[in-house]
């Protein structure tokens, strides 16, 4: 079971490593984050490779992560090192598929996928606002900022997010500034994302 949860979530949530830094003539300042909110809202395709985390009570794994996101579709694909036990979910309007090294899972979301292979669920679907510091839309949230103004700690549907860092991604949209590190938390459960590299999305190999 422990296996099966770290792989879901893992996949599902996202989430040490070389970072995108920021060019040192861009420093991250007050009122960038208004000033960018509506290009972030309209990104809906980009490529996240980094490194996630996952610590429960009695476990901790961690897993390199690509992630690539269209408007209408998504793939995870998690492994450990050199690409040893990599697992596969895929994502579209007419459900998701979780591929790993011991079978092939089916849902029409991921909710309901976790919910066959574990017995509860979560609202993973948030996750792709999350990662780019928004909450997710129609659903009542608490958000703290900094003293720039950008997120510092997302409340949502039992998750707290913590913002730890950001990095300037030149090449999405003109431009952004994007979560570098994320802890995000759910009673017991604590996933680190550790992003490497924002990038945009090379339609040829996208999902």
């Amino acid at each position: 079971m422990t296996r099966t949860l770290f792989l879901l979530l893992s996949l599902l949530l996202l989430v040490g490593c070389a970072a995108q830094a920021p060019t040192p003539d861009a420093p991250r300042q007050s009122g960038d984050w208004p000033a960018q909110l509506e290009q972030l809202k309209t990104l809906e395709s980009w490529r996240l490779a980094g490194k996630v985390g996952l610590r429960t009570a009695n476990d901790a794994t961690s897993a390199n992560l690509d992630w690539q996101q269209t408007p209408f579709s998504y793939r995870m694909m998690i492994s450990g090192p050199f690409g040893a036990g990599r697992s596969t979910l895929d994502g579209s309007p007419g459900g998701v598929t979780l591929t790993t090294p011991d079978g092939r899972f089916s849902a029409r979301t991921p909710e309901q996928l976790m919910q066959q292979q574990l017995g509860w669920s979560l609202p993973i679907s948030a996750m792709d606002y999350w990662v780019r510091g928004l909450p997710a839309p129609n659903a009542a949230h608490e958000m703290q900022a900094d003293a720039l103004g950008f997120p510092q700690q997302l409340r949502q549907a039992g998750w707290t997010i913590d913002y730890r860092d950001w990095t300037w991604a030149p090449r999405l949209n003109g431009g952004l500034w994007l979560p570098r590190r994320l802890v995000m938390t759910f009673d017991d459960l604590r996933a680190t994302l550790v992003v490497n590299q924002w990038q945009p999305l090379d339609t040829a190999t996208s999902p």
